[in-house]
């Protein structure tokens, strides 16, 4: 609140001073008051300076599989038969919603869950990708078009294509859910092509991947085709999934029992 006083000056004349009283301190209290930085007691990870160190497929977190050991050799190839698709083939295609209620955490549930993967398919698709009363797919790499998993956002879809044994998806493009979640999850590496292997291709061929080289061969054609690095994706679909991951390197403490 300003303060006002009055002096008579022999002009004669009023002249008007103003003092201001200061205002209170809205300091905060010593219990109210938090750190602005903090320091994690984990030191960052850098991906790009991580090498390839296991052999197996890794599979989701959750899945019932184990994690592979890291005394194991880098997997640098899958070879085996390809399942091909077209263009936008969505979730529901992959897994219906029907299946949704399927809990990959149980064993016998994320199994059942690879026997009715990509069961959605339209009936122009003659050859099933799971035969009836099977688990697993005869087709361990699926070629696909433009845009594969798109539609709704759900985990599910890789971890189908995981469980009914596939180990990669090589496709022109991805919708980035599918992408995360593949990589998230651990199930599925999902490998862009250059080209569009999908036409060039038919399901039942013979194909090889190499990582480490960015390639499909199909021995069945004869032909090459070059495939886009995987990158940083690589190392956490390798450990198993986005939490193995930090686990294996720091990013989350292991507890001793």
């Amino acid at each position: 609140m300003a303060a006002t006083s009055l002096s008579v000056s022999p002009n004669p004349s009023f002249t008007t001073t103003t003092s201001r009283k200061p205002s209170p301190s809205l300091s905060t209290p010593n219990h109210l008051k938090y750190q602005t930085t903090a320091t994690s007691p984990f030191p960052p990870k850098s991906l790009t300076t991580l090498h390839l160190s296991q052999t197996t497929t890794p599979r989701a977190a959750f899945s019932t599989r184990a994690a592979p050991a890291a005394s194991d050799a880098p997997a640098t190839s899958f070879h085996g038969l390809c399942y091909v698709v077209g263009d936008n083939i969505d979730t529901d295609q992959i897994i219906p919603a029907e299946y949704l209620t399927l809990v990959p955490s149980n064993p016998s549930e994320y199994e059942k869950l690879g026997s009715y993967a990509l069961c959605g398919l339209p009936a122009t698709y003659s050859t099933r990708f799971v035969e009836p009363n099977e688990t697993k797919s005869k087709f361990s790499i699926v070629i696909g078009g433009a845009n594969f998993g798109c539609g709704s956002s759900r985990e599910h879809a890789p971890v189908a294509l995981g469980a009914a044994g596939v180990a990669a998806v090589v496709a022109e493009s991805y919708a980035r859910i599918f992408f995360r979640n593949s990589v998230a999850t651990g199930e599925v590496y999902p490998l862009e092509s250059e080209t569009r292997i999908c036409e060039e291709c038919k399901t039942g061929d013979v194909v090889s991947i190499e990582l480490s080289e960015s390639r499909l061969i199909n021995h069945t054609t004869g032909k090459e085709y070059v495939l886009k690095p995987i990158g940083d994706a690589g190392p956490v679909i390798r450990a198993g999934g986005i939490f193995a991951y930090a686990r294996e390197t720091g990013m989350i403490p292991t507890l001793s029992g």
